[in-house]
């Protein structure tokens, strides 16, 4: 492993924008992005160990089954993670590692590799962040219907009952679930996210029951751990733009901002479906029917925290000639559309912006205008960054460095927006940085890189990138610099 590297790291500016005090500096992972070891100790398969051995559903026919070997490698990473001055560890749990099927009681030997995770965090000083689910469901649940189906939230409250009891003495800060939206609509709507089915009458369905499995493990959560516990939920609200002020347009942000953003946001903050979503949506499911007596009740249980991810704002017109067109709207490609009810939108990529490996639009104001927006309509609920971060087309040099000067920028950028934030207002208590290290990129296997720290496949060896040495001495200082610091190497 690579030591950071303080003879590259960037010089401090002589004026810097200070962020609050106590603001939490963390990094995030995803179990199936990081982990490994798919088959070790109990694990069994989840719906992304399916769909990434299902031809052509992964770019180069990737998996997950060794990825960043983070199974084997986490105490060197926890190592790194210190080096970086991180005061904060966002991981999530991989359902079948400690419940295989589902269902029934835990497997020792999966809880133990987060108990020794959060032990080494814990000793190295950084807060573990446990989040429940990361989109990778057991894949005997997903044969018994997947989240369509209402069994699946009940079998998810069990699930969280389970970790409570297992890691609820060290981990004081939990999220039940991460952006449902895209374990919903891209897994359910338009296949391009695990277990790839494209049916818009079941990625609703799937939406409600993510929605009350939440709502589930939330009060179970809030039952079973200490009173200073804080429970949350992550969202990956769209920050939908019309690209015009014309009614047109202006409804087909409506229709995007109901089933992107208020189909999750209603009920479990405001304990009710929007009506324009239900009326949007009509045709494709009987919501009287879906929508049980106690349901938003459980959904609604209070949060302690709101996480936020943000990479690029959704930019959004009616169509001139009457169809839409959703392929085009930073999701994957697909025939099928993940929006369903607004499958009358034609989505466009903002012109004049700089653009990442992934396509996406580089637009710090939208992350601006998002939090102050949550802010304005939830002013009492706190608010985390638990995601922010671009792929780029990195490389290590023949000295072995990585320089990444767009990361650099693009992370300077969007600091400085939740910096604004926080100056206005918002309580916005912290930022985790996606992602401490390359990884599995779900549909797009190994062919980006997010990380700070550059991953070499074939040997795990890791190589901080000038990002990493820059994000280290913003941490340090808790400070921001005035200007972007460029062509680090």
């Amino acid at each position: 492993m690579t030591a950071v590297r303080p003879d590259i790291a960037p010089k401090p500016a002589p004026e810097a924008a200070q962020f609050p005090a106590g603001f939490v500096w963390g990094a995030a992972t995803a179990a199936y992005q990081v982990e490994g070891a798919a088959t070790e100790d109990g694990r069994t398969p989840s719906i992304w160990d399916t769909f990434s051995r299902t031809p052509g559903k992964v770019h180069n026919g990737d998996t997950g089954d060794i990825a960043a070997d983070h199974y084997h490698r986490y105490r060197d990473d926890v190592a790194l993670m210190k080096r970086l001055g991180l005061t904060a560890y966002r991981f999530s749990v991989s359902w079948p590692r400690v419940q295989p099927t589902g269902r029934g009681p835990a497997v020792e030997r999966g809880l133990d590799f987060y108990r020794r995770l959060v032990d080494e965090l814990l000793e190295a000083g950084i807060a573990p962040v446990a989040t429940l689910y990361h989109w990778d469901l057991p894949q005997d649940l997903e044969d018994a219907g997947g989240w369509p189906q209402r069994l699946t939230a009940e079998r998810f409250a069990d699930y969280a009952e389970i970790m409570a009891g297992a890691l609820g003495d060290r981990v004081a800060t939990w999220t039940t679930l991460n952006e449902p939206w895209c374990s919903a609509f891209l897994g359910y709507g338009s296949g391009v996210h695990a277990p790839g089915r494209t049916e818009p009458a079941a990625a609703l369905r799937a939406a409600h029951h993510l929605n009350l499995a939440h709502g589930r493990a939330a009060g179970i959560l809030r039952d079973r751990l200490p009173a200073t516990a804080q429970i949350s939920v992550t969202l990956n609200l769209h920050h939908v733009r019309p690209l015009t002020g014309g009614q047109a347009d202006v409804d087909a942000a409506r229709r995007i901002d109901a089933v992107g953003n208020r189909v999750f946001t209603g009920p479990m903050l405001s304990g009710a479906y929007p009506q324009d979503l239900l009326a949007d949506t009509a045709h494709l499911v009987d919501w009287t029917e879906l929508v049980r007596d106690g349901d938003l009740a459980a959904i609604s249980t209070p949060v302690d925290v709101l996480g936020v991810n943000y990479y690029t704002p959704t930019l959004v017109s009616a169509p001139a000639d009457g169809t839409g067109d959703s392929r085009d709207d930073g999701h994957g490609n697909s025939d099928h559309s993940p929006w369903p009810g607004s499958e009358h939108v034609a989505f466009h990529l903002a012109e004049g912006r700089k653009r990442t490996a992934m396509n996406w639009a580089i637009d710090p104001d939208g992350l601006y205008e998002l939090l102050t927006d949550v802010s304005r309509d939830h002013p009492e609920l706190p608010l985390m960054v638990t995601e922010n971060g671009a792929a780029f087309d990195d490389y290590v040099s023949p000295e072995g460095r990585v320089a990444d000067p767009e990361r650099i920028a693009y992370l300077h950028g969007h600091l400085d927006a939740v910096r604004r934030a926080a100056a206005d207002g918002v309580d916005v208590r912290g930022y985790f940085l996606w992602s401490l290290m390359d990884n599995f990129e779900w549909a797009y296997g190994y062919s980006k890189r997010f990380g700070a720290v550059y991953v070499d496949y074939a040997t795990q060896r890791r190589t901080p990138k000038a990002s990493a040495h820059w994000y280290a001495d913003v941490i340090r200082r808790n400070a921001l610099p005035t200007a972007p610091v460029t062509g680090l190497g």
